[in-house]
Formats: C-alpha cells, sequence, structure tokens
C-alpha cells in the first residue's frame, strides 16, 4: 500500500523535526524485543526508525502492496538484518499467524478500499494483546484523513476496542486499538458499514 502523506510531511527530515516518529513510538509503547508490523509502509520512513528501536531481538515488518515501494524498499532495507519486506494485498497484509506485537498505520487508512476485510486479516496475524496504531488527518478521506468518529466506528464493527487516542502535530492523531481474539472477529461480509457523517456533510 502506497504511502500517501500530506506534502507538509514530503521531506523526512521535516517529519523528524515535527518529532512524529518518537511520538507514535512513545504513544504505541514499543520496546526492544518487539516484532512490529508497517502497514503501507510505502517509502520506509518507519521502518528505518523501527529497527534500532526493536533492536537484534526484534523483527520488523515492511508491508506494502506496490510493486515500486516494494523494490525501493527492499533496496533500503538491505542491511538491516531484523527487517523482511512483505508484499500484501488490498484485503491482506499477509502476516505470518500470531506473530506480531504491534501494527502501524500511518497516514494511509484513509486509502484502504476494503478496510472490514484488511482489519479481520490484520487481527489473525497479531499475538495476544497486540495493539494497532492508526496515524491518519483528522479530515475527510478526500482530504488525505479519516474523522476519528468514522475510524472509531470501522474498528469496534472489526471487533477492536480503543485504547488510547493522542493528538500529534499538525492535524494529526494517533489511535491505539487493542486487536480482537479470534472468537470476537466477525465476518468482513457481515459487517454493517458505518455511515460516514463528516463526508456526508
Amino acid at each position: 500500500m502506497a504511502e500517501i502523506v500530506a506534502p507538509r510531511w514530503s521531506s523526512e527530515a521535516e517529519r523528524d523535526k515535527a518529532g512524529e516518529f518518537e511520538q507514535v513510538a512513545k504513544g504505541m509503547g514499543i520496546a526492544p524485543g518487539e516484532t512490529v508490523a508497517d502497514i503501507g509502509a510505502g517509502s520506509g520512513y518507519y521502518v528505518v526508525r523501527l529497527s534500532p528501536r526493536v533492536g537484534s531481538a526484534g523483527r520488523v515488518l515492511a508491508e506494502d502492496v506496490t510493486p515500486a515501494y516494494l523494490s525501493a524498499l527492499e533496496t533500503r532495507v538491505k542491511a538491516l538484518k531484523n527487517v523482511t519486506v512483505v508484499r500484501g494485498e488490498p484485503h491482506d497484509p499477509r502476516l505470518p499467524p500470531a506473530s506480531v506485537d504491534a501494527a502501524i498505520l500511518v497516514h494511509m487508512y484513509h486509502e484502504i478500499t476494503q478496510p472490514f476485510g484488511l482489519l479481520h486479516n490484520l487481527a489473525a496475524g497479531m499475538r495476544p494483546g497486540g495493539r494497532v496504531g492508526i496515524v491518519d488527518a483528522d479530515a475527510i478521506p478526500s482530504r488525505h484523513g479519516t474523522p476519528p468518529a468514522l475510524l472509531r466506528c470501522e474498528l469496534a464493527a472489526a471487533g477492536y476496542r480503543e485504547t488510547g487516542f493522542q493528538p500529534l502535530t499538525d492535524g494529526a492523531y494517533l489511535a491505539v486499538f487493542a486487536a480482537p481474539a479470534p472468537e470476537a472477529r466477525p465476518k468482513p461480509e457481515a459487517i454493517r458499514p458505518c455511515r460516514d457523517d463528516a463526508t456526508a456533510r
């Protein structure tokens, strides 16, 4: 899944200056030794920063669906021994079952065409107690964002439980959810789509 980032985040140096990664890593409680999946890793901004964060005992799964990004990721992370590039599908990140402690979706949730399918399959890759962090702009999807109310509705419908929420720099936010256990995962086709009142207006 290609990394879709507003122009203000076009420079990695600008993102570092704003402290974006540190805010998210701290808010997610990402620790050494954990396995973290970056869903829609794009150019690898988070991947190369997660690698030293989890250390040699940890692992980073850099997932994307776009061939150009996957090729560039392979080159960028070649020297990082704890990073694995994963080719996903729009409805399935194709993570190893019950292998991930934390997953992040950064500035891309609004681009997902099959959110309930992706959330269902993402949960299958999470370990018990696994947490999912979503970073997006508080804006309508056509403006590269997801209203928090819509996000909460969709995640709850997929069986996720919100455990944290914090504003980030320049109109973005981090929402953290506990992934559902297998018995609490509704089938995607059984989920009733949430109404996007913000977009409707």
